[in-house]
């Protein structure tokens, strides 16, 4: 069973992540922070990766501890559910329109973060959010979750279809990652024989 659960406590933030790699998409989320509750909705959605957050923080400060830690958390669940890798499709990737919008996100699941981030936002706010925590979200569950991460948003205006392109497209090549190859399910997904460290 790919399952993991992660509870994270600093004087920051108390975050409990519950996730299931082969689930159906359900979610139950609640961040404190409504657009990263959104995103992350999505982000089950469209990954079939069951997942419950609960998160308090100390969002009357701004919400930057919270999104970071947040991001941390999904990210160390993931890696504790996968496990060796053993299996793994590893490489996913995946073009996302919406409307206006094109974003073209791909990832190498390989037990070494890296995060490339080629997304501007117009606007400095989505609602209440500060729309450089997005980056700072990715980043978190790249290195967490031992993600290569490239997200690239090619062309759009409108910055909530940005950002949401952006969590759909990971959700997207996630699915695609993980999924476990037929024909190679007992095989890590290296001539090395383990993943990370030096190519």
């Amino acid at each position: 069973m790919r399952q993991a659960t992660v509870e994270r406590k600093t004087k920051e933030t108390e975050i409990s992540v519950a996730l299931d790699l082969d689930g159906s998409g359900e979610y139950s989320i609640a961040t404190g922070v409504g657009f990263l509750d959104h995103m992350l909705e999505q982000l089950s959605r469209h990954s079939l990766i069951d997942l419950k957050v609960r998160a308090s923080g100390d969002t009357h400060i701004d919400f930057h501890h919270t999104t970071e830690d947040t991001g941390i958390a999904i990210g160390e669940a993931f890696a504790r559910a996968l496990g060796d890798l053993k299996g793994i499709t590893r490489y996913g990737s995946a073009t996302i329109p919406m409307d206006e919008t094109l974003t073209r996100v791909n990832l190498d699941v390989s037990n070494r973060p890296y995060l490339i981030w080629k997304v501007t936002f117009t606007k400095p706010k989505l609602g209440d959010m500060d729309t450089e925590l997005f980056k700072e979200w990715f980043q978190a569950f790249a290195q967490a979750a031992g993600v290569t991460l490239h997200v690239e948003n090619i062309y759009g205006e409108n910055n909530h279809h940005m950002v949401e392109s952006c969590f759909k497209g990971l959700a997207r090549a996630l699915r695609q990652a993980i999924e476990i190859d037929p024909r190679k399910s007992d095989a890590i997904p290296s001539t090395k024989g383990v993943l990370g460290g030096s190519l």
